[in-house]
């Protein structure tokens, strides 16, 4: 019986340190293979769907229902065409105070594509923020 306190308790903890995480502003660099994702998809849909999986990957990393994609990082998927999206992106997903007084959230997520687009050797990284 002690036991299950103990790690009820533990559970509890946790639990409220990610809700703590999840508040706070914090920006990371990803690398997203949109070629596993986008795999037995039809031509047509192919850059529609790259958007969509973006979207569906930042608001499952951050947390946030509220994501926001910037227009450098929509080019950059549709810049081969409708069919022939790149295999690999270099994302940085930034999660921000949402200003807006009546919004439903207080945080949301902003996608953009990162500087260096080369994917080697390149894990999940945190970028301070000046």
């Amino acid at each position: 019986l002690k036991r299950a306190v103990v790690s009820l308790q533990e559970d509890a903890k946790m639990v409220k340190s990610k809700e703590r995480r999840s508040k706070e502003v914090v920006t990371r660099e990803y690398t997203i293979n949109l070629h596993k994702k986008l795999h037995s998809i039809k031509f047509k849909s192919r850059a529609p769907r790259a958007v969509k999986e973006i979207k569906m990957f930042a608001a499952k990393i951050m947390g946030t229902n509220d994501v926001r994609v910037d227009v450098a990082l929509n080019k950059l998927v549709w810049s081969k065409g409708i069919k022939n999206v790149p295999n690999k992106l270099r994302i940085v997903v930034s999660r921000r105070r949402n200003d807006d007084e009546d919004a439903k959230e207080e945080m949301y997520s902003f996608v953009t594509a990162a500087q260096d687009q080369t994917v080697k050797g390149k894990g999940t990284l945190v970028v301070q923020d000046a």
